[in-house]
């Protein structure tokens, strides 16, 4: 039993390491969005929801005796802002944006789901709510951005199409 909470808790320092990473890419992807307002809406309504995920996720490591990994999250940050700049020289960083994006919060919705699963396995059924409360954000906004892509895309190629800034 000792190694399936042992996993659960490395699992979930992964997941609030994941949540911070999650909130300096999408920061960066909101901070140079200039032309797809809708877009940023929604990303600036994510972040926020994204925040309150990783609060939870400590409260839940404090609730277990654990603390938060420090390392792991510095190292989700630093890899997060190379993927941001990154992303600045795109000549479509809007549409390859939205495309990681979508691609993120799939990856997110396996945590959670893994997550609930190891909650259950150990009968931790007030942590499992959480998760299952998050999850649920996560395929709100992969539903989103999955239900707009289309938009995206064809505003960016109109963009691009008039010879304006169409990139973000």
């Amino acid at each position: 039993m000792a190694d399936l909470r042992d996993h659960y808790i490395d699992w979930i320092r992964d997941a609030h390491a994941m949540e911070e990473q999650a909130v300096t890419m999408l920061t960066g992807q909101a901070k140079r969005l200039e032309h797809y307002p809708e877009l940023k809406a929604r990303i600036e309504q994510h972040i926020r929801e994204t925040e309150n995920q990783s609060k939870q996720l400590e409260r839940v490591l404090d609730s277990l005796g654990d603390d938060s990994s420090t390392l792991k999250d510095l190292a989700g940050k630093t890899t997060a802002s190379m993927q941001a700049m990154g992303g600045m020289f795109a000549s479509d960083e809007v549409i390859k944006g939205s495309m990681a994006g979508y691609t993120f919060e799939n990856m997110e919705m396996a945590t959670y789901k893994v997550l609930i699963a190891a909650a259950e396995a150990l009968g931790d059924a007030s942590n499992k709510s959480i998760f299952e409360a998050i999850l649920e954000e996560e395929k709100a906004m992969a539903a989103w951005l999955w239900d707009h892509l289309d938009d995206t895309t064809r505003q960016y190629l109109a963009r691009n199409e008039a010879d304006v800034t169409a990139k973000r």
